[in-house]
């Protein structure tokens, strides 16, 4: 599910310029682009039962991060099924 507008994530600093909502099944991941006085950043927030871990993604490098997980996905796609049968 991805939603452009929330308010149940604390906000810190100045406003997100936009920001996305990732929910999986166990996760929520948040993406703010920021700005500072450095420049922008993509802050990335992942919150696992009120845990909340975070990283700062320069603009800059947003673009290589892209095409790495854009490789990542494509190698994945050509591995076998993952098996979750518990024996």
């Amino acid at each position: 599910m991805r939603t452009e507008e929330f308010d149940d994530q604390p906000r810190r600093g100045s406003p997100a310029l936009h920001s996305e909502k990732i929910v999986t099944e166990r996760k929520i991941f948040f993406l703010d682009l920021k700005e500072n006085e450095r420049g922008r950043v993509i802050k990335i927030t992942e919150d696992v039962r009120g845990r909340r871990d975070t990283i700062m993604l320069p603009l800059e490098a947003a673009d290589e991060f892209l095409d790495a997980l854009q490789r990542i996905l494509e190698l994945e796609r050509d591995l076998p099924p993952l098996n979750n049968s518990q024996a």
